[in-house]
């Protein structure tokens, strides 16, 4: 056998799916190894029992199976929420950073089981293949990373169940969806189908978690998020952990329509590809945390960190997580959110979100500074002084100008000299 199709034992990223069944014996087959399996539950809502079983009869030594909703909430959505970060004006990442969280497990256990590889089950035409290896590369460049979408010669949902139906790997038979989807306590991505032309209006059955706007109660529903160092604490006053916060929220949300989101997106590896999203308690956690910062951040934090939470988007949609830039973006993130504490409360209607209410000890709007009572603290006089200063440059060039041309390049012309055709 050559080098090239040798390993030892690898830890596959393992979902119990007809591709990731078949990529079992594959490996035993092409690469002679053993194979423990790990699979992690993000809140993806599929049987996770009897999958032991089902891994063992398509040829695993071993499967892991862990609940790792806590972490990828605390380690991987908040630091996201906290920076702002929206991947094109749009995208709240759901699929992205959990990549990073399963490889990083991923290679945890076969530096424990001593494996030599790790594989996955990600195309080589998606963004999930560079999240996957990115991480491994980062935490452990000595393993080999196998990926079979980029070796093997199965190419359709038909060639994968004649292999698995060859080499007896158990396969539930059921109806095919006609979409791609991924789902995590965060979101639910959908793809494929009518999808891939853009042109056309997602069907209401395709939607899956939240309920059609149109067919929400008629009547609103108020909300209040508490934060506290941009870490969402309360929902309604009461206290929760972060997985029962995150699902309490997305059931509030869903019920009226909330977080529903189209979008054609530029992929990394350099393709447009069309997905429609539900993130229903996310969609109310970015837009009150947007509500407390308008009061606790000063100007020139604000408007910064809105561009650092374009880089930060981009780190963790390109798979990123791991990197220097990422923990320095964590870093100032983490002084702007030190009086981000307080709470928002939101309007749901029908599909839509509006902003009542915010409220926080660290807020820096005061009524008594932006009233046009009292002048104790801002005198109206002042800003002449201001004026002059701040538009200083403008009047030097259009003194120039005039010094040139006899006028600012910014003067109106006179359209009376125009002849009309």
């Amino acid at each position: 056998m050559s080098a090239k199709k040798s390993a030892c034992k690898v830890v596959l990223a393992y979902s119990g799916g007809l591709d990731t069944s078949c990529i079992v014996p594959w490996l035993v087959e092409n690469y002679g190894c053993e194979v423990i399996c790990f699979c992690a539950n993000l809140g993806q809502e599929e049987e996770l029992s009897g999958l032991e079983a089902k891994a063992l009869a398509s040829g695993a030594s071993k499967l892991y199976i862990e609940d790792l909703r806590e972490q990828f909430i605390t380690d991987f959505i908040y630091p996201t929420l906290r920076a702002g970060a929206v991947y094109e004006r749009e995208y709240l990442l759901g699929t992205s950073f959990a990549r990073p969280l399963i490889a990083q497990r991923m290679v945890e256990i076969a530096e424990q089981e001593g494996a030599d590889a790790v594989a996955h089950g990600a195309t080589g035409k998606g963004n999930d293949q560079v999240r996957f290896e990115l991480t491994v590369m980062a935490l452990n460049p000595r393993l080999r990373i196998i990926a079979p979408w980029r070796e093997w010669h199965i190419r359709s949902r038909e060639d994968a169940l004649k292999y698995a139906a060859e080499h007896n790997v158990p396969v539930t038979t059921t109806l095919r969806s006609i979409y791609s989807r991924d789902r995590n306590l965060w979101h639910l991505s959908h793809e494929g189908g009518i999808l891939e032309d853009p042109w056309q209006e997602p069907e209401e059955e395709m939607y899956q978690l939240t309920t059609s706007p149109e067919t929400a109660p008629d009547t609103p529903e108020y909300v209040e998020v508490y934060f506290e160092a941009g870490v969402p604490k309360r929902v309604n006053g009461e206290a929760l952990g972060p997985v029962e916060l995150v699902t309490r929220l997305n059931a509030i949300a869903a019920t009226h329509g909330i977080g529903r989101i189209d979008l054609v997106e530029n992929r990394l590896v350099g393709m447009k590809s069309h997905g429609v999203y539900e993130t229903p308690g996310g969609t109310i956690l970015y837009r009150a945390h947007q509500a407390l910062e308008q009061l606790c951040l000063d100007r020139e934090t604000l408007h910064y960190k809105q561009m650092i939470a374009l880089k930060y988007a981009d780190l963790v949609y390109n798979g990123q997580w791991f990197t220097t830039v990422r923990e320095a973006l964590d870093a100032f993130v983490n002084v702007t959110q030190e009086h981000v504490t307080g709470s928002a409360r939101l309007k749901l209607y029908k599909g839509n979100i509006t902003l009542v209410g915010r409220r926080s000890p660290y807020s820096l709007y005061r009524e008594d500074y932006a009233t046009f009572g009292e002048e104790d603290v801002y005198n109206q006089k002042d800003a002449e002084g201001f004026i002059k200063l701040f538009g200083l440059p403008l009047k030097v060039s259009a003194l120039l100008d005039i010094e040139g041309t006899g006028v600012s390049k910014y003067h109106s012309p006179d359209y009376s000299k125009f002849k009309r055709d």
